[in-house]
């Protein structure tokens, strides 16, 4: 099969589309024909080599890349019970050690996968995974309840786009650093000190997606939490606050229940731009320019090298 991988780190140069063995299941795992591949900026990342310097991946001669998907079961261990050659699904790669999603097949264990949203084609639905997973994971650290505030920073990007449509749903008052009819209120984006003007005193909680940091500390009350999603940016907890990390985790059951909310009408995708996985170091260079209004996805089953299909 084909599939996206680096042999060594570097810039978008060091990608390659491989021939590699399609990959073997286990029991409890189904092998996923991939139709779409989300495209996040750990994939960046992985491919420059911070990862590896951080610690956070163990060296290997071949890496493969990408951990969202969406396609069609191709086949199912002998301990699944939940799925069936021909389902729909999605399902999120969690683990750097496996075989990463940006491939023609994918294998994933039953607990990852969820029967994808009916209402949204292929490539929208391979988005939902990791940015749904990690604002509902985001959210529920914050133990918010109904009429109680929150910031969002970086409310344009996918996890700051659920994470405010995920607590209006819970009755949460929102603000937002940009325009967005799930927030109560909005703010200049970059001017996180203003919220104090909206909420005297400071939110009981912000979710940083736009890692911030400290700066966005600030809009915080005394005593309130603060969900950061990268761990070395975490501020410290001023203030008699709690700090805390929201490190996604693959969870088939919780997924299935966002597929639900997306059908329902309550989630909204976006997707960007869609790239042939020949065109995979394209992505990569669109994704670190900036300034997307959605996501960006790889197509594996399109074999039209470096074109590209903005929606």
């Amino acid at each position: 099969m084909r599939a996206a991988v680096v042999r060594r780190f570097g810039g978008p140069e060091v990608l390659e589309i491989a021939s590699i063995d399609v990959p073997e299941i286990r029991d409890h795992q189904l092998l996923v024909r991939v139709e779409a591949a989300a495209v996040n900026r750990i994939d960046l990342s992985t491919r420059s080599g911070a990862l590896a310097e951080a610690g956070l991946m163990r060296p290997a001669p071949v890496v493969g890349l990408g951990w969202d998907a969406a396609g069609t079961v191709e086949a199912a261990g002998a301990a699944v019970t939940r799925f069936a050659v021909g389902d729909r699904v999605i399902g999120l790669r969690d683990r750097l050690s496996a075989g990463g999603a940006q491939a023609e097949f994918v294998a994933l264990d039953e607990t990852a996968l969820a029967p994808a949203p009916r209402s949204v084609p292929a490539a929208e639905a391979s988005t939902l995974p990791l940015i749904g997973l990690t604002a509902d994971l985001a959210l529920r650290r914050t133990g918010l309840r109904a009429g109680q505030t929150l910031l969002v920073t970086g409310a344009a990007g996918g996890v700051g786009g659920l994470a405010l449509e995920l607590a209006a749903l819970r009755g949460v008052r929102t603000v937002a650093d940009d325009k967005s009819a799930a927030a109560t209120w909005t703010v200049p984006r970059g001017e996180p000190a203003q919220v104090r003007d909206l909420v005297p005193g400071g939110v009981d909680a912000v979710i940083d997606a736009a890692v911030l940091g400290v700066e966005a500390h600030e809009a915080l009350r005394g005593g309130g939490t603060f969900v950061t999603l990268v761990r070395p940016f975490a501020p410290p907890p001023l203030r008699d606050t709690r700090v805390v990390v929201a490190e996604v985790a693959a969870d088939g059951a919780r997924l299935t229940e966002l597929a639900a909310l997306v059908d329902a009408g309550h989630l909204t995708l976006g997707v960007a731009a869609t790239f042939p996985l020949d065109a995979v170091a394209e992505a990569h260079e669109r994704l670190a320019a900036g300034g997307l209004r959605g996501r960006l996805v790889l197509t594996p089953g399109v074999r039209a090298a470096r074109s590209v299909n903005f929606l």
